[in-house]
């Protein structure tokens, strides 16, 4: 029988350090994450996909103690003392490699990698004790959107009892469109915004078309190569889905920079 989660989220984990920085237009996501937080019991252990590793096949993190890998430029250097000491669990990363294997998924597993900030900065929002060890797992370099689903899939196979799946990523990637004004950038986004709300939670579609409009979101979606010109922070949700496969039980928006973003519970 295979051994469902305690819960799965997508998250847009906000620009760089800057929500664990008290940067005011992050606030909203900030008291967006701590929310949910309380609303879902503690995990025995985190599995977290980061928009901010990218392989040429699916890897797991197999390190005991991982170190923070401070993968942003030009911000104050408390940024760069930022610590999140949380630890890995070899064992779990080795009993998903096996699981997904199984599955006809190739997942590798690296031992020496850190934890990148699409981990510990929502993971310090939400766990600030940093208490809960993570396994952080990467995206395939291909970016291929039926492939991540797959990669879900695929993970249904592994014991994920007590354990929190996150997809952490940003529903709108624009980074452009943060720094300069570009007319009708609100309306493409919120429309891109609504679009995956309705994909994630509509009690109307079928897990088939769900999954159809996900997959070929850069056709289906409005906007969607504005709100993503590179798909990296979309592709989160994508393995979040594919574990699930069901519509999502919370769909919530916030605030972050002035731009709209999407957080899903399964």
């Amino acid at each position: 029988m295979t051994m469902t989660p305690s819960n799965i989220l997508y998250l847009s984990h906000g620009g760089g350090p800057f929500p664990l920085l008290g940067e005011p237009s992050h606030q909203h996501m900030v008291e967006q994450l701590k929310a949910v937080t309380a609303t879902i019991a503690k995990p025995k252990r985190i599995l977290l996909i980061s928009a901010h590793w990218e392989e040429s096949s699916f890897t797991v993190t197999g390190n005991p103690q991982p170190d923070l890998i401070y993968d942003y430029y030009g911000f104050p250097e408390e940024a760069y003392r930022i610590q999140y000491p949380a630890e890995g669990d070899p064992e779990f990363a080795a009993a998903l490699s096996e699981a997904a294997w199984k599955s006809g998924t190739k997942i590798a597993i690296d031992p020496k990698r850190g934890y990148d900030h699409g981990m510990f900065v929502p993971l310090k929002l939400m766990y600030p004790d940093a208490d809960v060890p993570v396994v952080q797992l990467s995206l395939a370099a291909s970016l291929n959107a039926s492939l991540h689903v797959r990669l879900g899939e695929a993970l249904q196979a592994a014991d994920l009892t007590d354990t929190l799946v996150i997809g952490s990523g940003f529903s709108f990637h624009n980074m452009k469109a943060f720094f300069r004004h570009i007319p009708s950038a609100d309306e493409q986004n919120d429309a891109f915004q609504y679009w995956l709300k309705e994909t994630v939670e509509s009690e109307s579609l079928s897990e088939g078309q769900r999954a159809e409009r996900l997959i070929n979101w850069e056709t289906t979606a409005p906007h969607a190569r504005f709100c993503h010109p590179r798909e990296e922070h979309l592709l989160p949700l994508h393995v979040c889905y594919g574990l699930a496969n069901q519509k999502a039980s919370r769909v919530e928006q916030t605030d972050i920079a002035g731009k709209t973003a999407t957080l899903a519970l399964w």
